[in-house]
């Protein structure tokens, strides 16, 4: 995207992270848990993210109002109504998740 402009650039990469946000809120069946065994990140990660970069801008934001911009609603209210139990399967596929990228930062 050499092309375009910094104030457009910005404006497309916002729109595509406010639409994330959507298909995230969409498809709630989803959970953090098999993002983390797939992705590498969560909705949480992006809460985080979104703290940080406010932080690099010296704008104030805590990390449970990112949450609950993230998740649509507080996070505690998310997780009652839809976080599952990680099943021994997906831990164990988030543990060799883990430990294969700890090999690869040892390597």
């Amino acid at each position: 995207m050499p092309q375009l402009d910094d104030a457009t650039r910005t404006e497309l990469e916002a729109a595509a992270f406010r639409r994330l946000l959507r298909h995230l809120d969409e498809h709630k069946e989803v959970q953090n848990i098999d993002l983390m065994i797939l992705a590498d990140f969560c909705r949480n990660c992006l809460s985080k993210w979104l703290v940080a970069a406010a932080d690099e801008r010296g704008v104030e934001l805590d990390y449970e109002s990112a949450r609950e911009h993230v998740y649509g609603m507080p996070y505690a209210e998310w997780k009652e109504q839809y976080q599952q139990e990680a099943t021994p399967e997906q831990q164990a596929a988030f543990a060799a998740r883990q430990a294969a990228k700890q090999e690869t930062r040892d390597a």
